[in-house]
């Protein structure tokens, strides 16, 4: 869009000023199978963040600005309506997102997600004045989780960026094998932001903070429609299921050796216990990867876990800051992988 053609559709957009219109700046699906990871570990654990019963259909969340620049977040039951503008956006084109009336389940004061663009034509966003609801209750308005620091959220954030990055960590694995000759892969991966790729603990510290993924950054264009008020995976390596202890270049001399080991091998315990006795909707995702293979995102008690069903998997921790595990493939990780697979949620 040109300078002029963004000068008129700004001034388009403050003669149309409704204070009861919404604004629509970007959508996101809330689904057992796909939701704002930053949100919670499950699909239950998400939407009690925002205040809703986990309904297996789902919800679309709609966020936009009211015409005094209020920040709202409307919840629909219309998925595939939320699906369909998000699937466009993402192929570059425009579409109309204006959810029916019947559709909406609830108008949210706030923003739950960080976003990076706003409304032409209205104020700056900002948090509406807070207004008590039909029982007298006075609800904050919903904000981003805190990803400034190293904890749960930011430690989805960082699976979610190893899940959409996955050839260049997994390249990056293999060109430590290639510099390593027959040698295993080392199994602590980074010591900095998962954003990044693995690299030795001294040459970044380890509280940077992973960008937002897109889908949660506000990657489709702004649009100013209205809704109601209210590659083949590489060859693998034949490593143990279980990553060795961190090399003496990257491992605190202060700390225990074995200690990063037995964390990792407790997580792949935990998520076995998954086949047994089925987690919370969403703890296990499966989604598509080249080669027809799956991708597979499983979450717990402070631990994310990434994988390929043809290849590694990669391990995050709330009490390791930054640290990234590769997980060899060995004889029994295929297994699992395959199992997990199984009783995952796939995007319908």
């Amino acid at each position: 869009m040109t300078g002029t053609d963004e000068a008129a559709a700004a001034t388009a957009a403050a003669d149309a000023v409704d204070d009861d219109a919404l604004y629509v700046l970007t959508a996101v699906l809330l689904t057992p199978a796909q939701f704002p990871s930053v949100l919670g570990d499950d699909f239950p654990e998400a939407c009690a963040a925002l205040g809703l019963e986990p309904y297996p259909g789902g919800y679309g969340l709609v966020l936009g600005q009211d015409g005094s620049g209020a920040r709202w977040t409307v919840i629909v039951d219309d998925v595939s309506l939320v699906a369909v503008a998000i699937a466009s956006w993402d192929c570059g084109m425009e579409y109309d997102l204006s959810p029916g009336e019947r559709t909406v389940v609830a108008a949210l004061p706030g923003w739950p997600l960080e976003l990076a663009v706003a409304a032409p034509g209205v104020a700056p966003p900002h948090d509406p004045e807070p207004e008590p609801d039909e029982d007298g209750t006075v609800r904050p308005p919903l904000t981003p989780p805190d990803t400034s620091v190293w904890g749960s959220p930011q430690r989805r954030l960082g699976a979610d960026e190893i899940a959409l990055q996955w050839a260049m960590w997994r390249g990056q694995i293999a060109d430590d094998e290639d510099e390593n000759g027959d040698e295993e892969p080392e199994p602590t991966a980074s010591a900095g932001s998962p954003a990044a790729p693995p690299h030795d603990a001294a040459d970044e510290s380890a509280d940077a903070a992973p960008e937002a993924p897109a889908d949660a950054a506000g990657s489709a264009d702004p649009s100013t429609s209205k809704t109601p008020e209210a590659p083949d995976a590489p060859e693998t390596p034949e490593a143990p299921e279980t990553p060795e202890a961190p090399s003496e270049s990257n491992a605190d001399p202060s700390a225990d050796p074995g200690d990063l080991n037995a964390r990792v091998a407790r997580v792949l315990d935990e998520v076995r216990q998954y086949l047994d006795s089925p987690p919370p909707l969403g703890r296990v995702r499966s989604s598509f990867a080249p080669g027809g293979a799956r991708m597979l995102r499983a979450d717990g008690p402070g631990w994310s876990i990434v994988a390929r069903t043809d290849d590694i998997a990669f391990v995050l921790l709330d009490d390791e800051p930054g640290e990234v595990t590769p997980v060899g493939r060995g004889p029994k990780l295929p297994a699992l992988l395959e199992a997990l697979d199984a009783i995952a949620v796939r995007p319908s």
